[in-house]
């Protein structure tokens, strides 16, 4: 999962995160991540549009978002 986080603050990639919310609803999330710690991860929510902190304890899957992918049509 780590080499996701890094690749994504690095390159300043989308991904797409399921979380487990604090009222207990899961939450599908396309972000580009800012910063990560042991317990945390800083990202900006294309979703809410906005800055967001996300326990990793929390994170129950992170993918490439696969729109992001370029594709050549030619």
């Amino acid at each position: 999962m780590d080499g996701l986080l890094i690749r994504s603050i690095e390159e300043h990639i989308p991904i797409e995160m399921i979380y487990l919310a604090e009222n207990q609803e899961l939450s599908q999330r396309k972000l580009i991540v800012k910063e990560i710690n042991d317990d945390y991860i800083r990202a900006y929510c294309l979703l809410r549009k906005q800055m967001r902190t996300f326990k990793r304890e929390n994170i129950l899957s992170i993918m490439p978002d696969s729109r992001s992918k370029k594709t050549n049509l030619h």
